[in-house]
């Protein structure tokens, strides 16, 4: 019987693994691309984590969620009140965590259609040494 439970068990992760996303995964080149035809972009992270790393040029800053992982209660409607549901929208963070939850939730609770995730974050753009603008 347990052998059972967790071959379903497993079966259930693989499956949800394998599960296309609803949303759109970016590497740096295809942000660039994004970025020079003029895409919105919204930094997710704290002010803090933009004063330690800076910032993608003529990024929108807008923090989701506090140090403790509670969400900031004036996001959404700031969200909302810049980004229409069918407008495309890069959504960046740090290591592109916090941005896939988020992508998600904007395209399957609250009906985007053109979401982008910058999928390893500015970290991956540091790293690329890609150029940042300092607060």
């Amino acid at each position: 019987m347990f052998f059972k439970l967790c071959s379903v068990l497993l079966l259930t992760m693989m499956l949800q693994a394998c599960t296309e996303v609803p949303y759109n995964n970016l590497d740096n080149n295809q942000l660039k691309t994004l970025l020079d035809q003029d895409i919105e972009i919204i930094d997710i992270r704290r002010p803090d984590e933009w004063h330690q790393t800076g910032i993608i040029e003529d990024s929108k800053l807008l923090t989701f969620v506090d140090a403790n992982g509670k969400i900031n209660p004036e996001f959404l409607s700031r969200f909302t009140s810049t980004v229409s549901k069918d407008e495309p929208v890069i959504l960046i963070c740090r290591t592109g965590n916090r941005t896939r939850q988020l992508a998600r939730y904007l395209v399957e609770e609250m009906g985007y259609s053109n979401v982008y995730n910058v999928r390893n974050g500015i970290m991956q753009w540091i790293r690329e040494k890609q150029p940042v603008k300092y607060l």
